[in-house]
């Protein structure tokens, strides 16, 4: 909608991971070597772990990309499935379709399988994303399945991505056995405010903006304090403000603008609007009130006026005590 207005070739803000809009930040390279040199070494387990939308997908898709087709790999990105389901579902996205089989005929297969591919020098990699909602059970098959080794290498290398919540689900005591096996762990950070900036102005760039000014530094200060440099709410943040900048005209993007856009984000914008109307009610209020008492007073005080100016302002009076009725109701019901 707004593309045109601004003079992009493409939408800049979308929160899909579109490999053309990647943004390494220092963090997430540190991150990506991680799982590069886990894949290639043939580790076991690796574990990434982030807050909510700091990147992890788009890590896993730009690895994914980089592999060579030396490297099979299944992909889970719903784990809440039951034993025998998990256990389909690996051996399916790793191209080994057929009947239904029991879940000890699937482990034999995946099993075969691996070696097969072991004696061709490739890698095998199984990524779980949302790593954190593995059910207890279902994480006790992940580490039987890192058995299926060689003496010389691990078969299945195993990469958990999951919200800092698989941290302590590794910790706990129970778990300990898997905890020893994890090779690589590395949490990964939001950015920081100089990388968010940075951040904004490559997504403006790749969507074709000459001018790299469209946020003012204010704007940009007000992005960062918000999102506290998540990508994906900075993305969000940014594409609600252009959407606001183009219904209201604005060819640059203030910080009123990020504001405004913030307080609807958050479900406040009508609160505040309805703060702010309940002040002005009060206001109008006290001087309902004052001009009350004054013709009550000028009333009582003045009881021989000529009759037809004590009849307008008797009129004056009742409207003003309607206004005041009405004004009560409708802001302190």
């Amino acid at each position: 909608m707004y593309t045109k207005f601004y003079g992009f070739k493409t939408k800049p803000f979308e929160i899909t991971p579109d490999p053309k809009f990647l943004f390494l930040s220092e963090g997430h390279r540190e991150a990506l070597a991680h799982l590069t040199y886990s894949v290639r070494e043939r580790k076991g387990f690796t574990v990434i772990t982030g807050e909510v939308g700091t990147g992890k997908t788009t890590l896993v898709q730009t690895l994914l990309s980089r592999l060579n087709g030396n490297t099979r790999t299944a992909y889970l990105f719903n784990p809440k499935l039951g034993s025998t389901d998990f256990i389909s579902y690996i051996c399916e996205d790793l191209g080994l379709k057929g009947q239904k089989r029991s879940k000890g005929q699937y482990l034999t297969m995946l099993h075969n399988f691996l070696l097969e591919r072991y004696a061709q020098n490739e890698n095998v990699v199984l990524i779980i994303d949302e790593a954190h909602t593995l059910d207890p059970k279902l994480l006790e098959e992940v580490r039987l399945l890192t058995n299926l080794e060689t003496p010389k290498s691990k078969l299945l290398q195993v990469i958990l991505i999951g919200q800092p919540e698989l941290n302590g689900v590794l910790n706990d005591p129970q778990y300990r056995q898997l905890k020893q096996r994890v090779s690589l762990r590395y949490h990964l950070q939001p950015l920081n405010q100089e990388e968010t900036k940075e951040f904004i102005g490559k997504r403006l760039r790749v969507a074709g903006l000459a001018d790299p000014h469209l946020f003012t530094a204010k704007a940009l200060e007000e992005i960062y304090r918000y999102s506290k440099g998540i990508p994906r709410l900075i993305n969000i943040v940014c594409d609600n403000a252009l959407l606001t900048g183009y219904a209201t005209d604005h060819k640059v993007i203030g910080p009123k603008i990020i504001l405004e856009v913030i307080d609807h984000l958050e479900g406040t914008g009508k609160k505040r609007k309805r703060r702010r109307s309940i002040f002005f009610a009060a206001v109008l209020i006290i001087f309902l009130t004052f001009g009350i008492s004054s013709y009550i007073l000028w009333k009582e005080s003045f009881p021989r006026v000529k009759w037809e100016i004590g009849e307008r302002i008797q009129s004056l009076g009742e409207m003003v005590e309607k206004v005041y009725e009405e004004t009560l109701r409708k802001y302190f019901r």
